[in-house]
């Protein structure tokens, strides 16, 4: 992933060197991250709408073709190619953002790697003594919460969620507060900065389809 992770501590080493300040140069870095992802974030949750529409028919489908198979299969390809949609749809985003996301951890755990000096790494910001050192309990909860958040707002225009999702919803917000609780506070902020970005962006996304389900009721 250096490859990726290069380009990305090439752009934090500027945002660095025009603001003065490791840990505003995360913030801005995060938003300027996320921004240039934002059609990304559009065209899998649009993908997501429109899979999310056609459910109640696949599952007329398979209700009616339980016993058969192949006919079921042909009946719900049909289905997708009348309302063009894709199951794979919302994957590609996904996969495009996945070795970003990484490129992005290999800067922020290891940012002397990419340029930056071992004291700017360490200084201070807000209440954190050093942003190379984790932090015990405060920014690992912000990071919990605001993932927490950001599942949420990601399905709450959809429908209901099955089993798996409503556990994943209270269990991964735990585990990042574990895991905030040993990484470099760097990082962490990172996590929250990107997470309330997130929540915004799926308000300001999710608002059409309210406003669309709500007229149709």
């Amino acid at each position: 992933m250096d490859i990726i992770a290069q380009p990305l501590g090439a752009l934090l080493r500027l945002i660095y060197q025009l603001v003065g300040d490791y840990g505003l140069s995360i913030i801005l870095f995060t938003v300027v991250v996320k921004l240039i992802m934002v059609p990304l974030t559009i065209k899998q949750t649009k993908s997501m709408k429109k899979m999310q529409e056609v459910q109640p028919k696949i599952k007329e489908i398979q209700e009616k073709y339980k016993n058969d198979k192949e006919k079921m299969n042909t009946k719900v390809m049909e289905l997708y190619k009348e309302y063009n949609v894709s199951p794979f749809g919302g994957c590609l985003p996904l996969l495009i953002q996945f070795p970003i996301i990484i490129g992005l951890f290999s800067v922020l755990r290891n940012p002397v790697n990419h340029g930056f000096a071992q004291e700017v790494v360490e200084a201070g910001f807000l209440w954190l003594p050093s942003l190379s050192q984790a932090d015990p309990f405060i920014l690992p909860l912000l990071a919990g919460f605001t993932t927490y958040l950001s599942s949420v707002t990601m399905t709450s225009a959809g429908g209901k969620q099955d089993p798996t999702q409503n556990m994943m919803k209270y269990f991964f917000p735990v585990m990042i507060f574990i895991w905030g609780r040993s990484f470099p506070s760097g990082l962490t902020l990172y996590w929250v900065v990107s997470n309330v970005f997130q929540v915004v962006q799926q308000v300001i996304i999710n608002k059409p389809y309210s406003q669309i389900k709500e007229g149709s009721n």
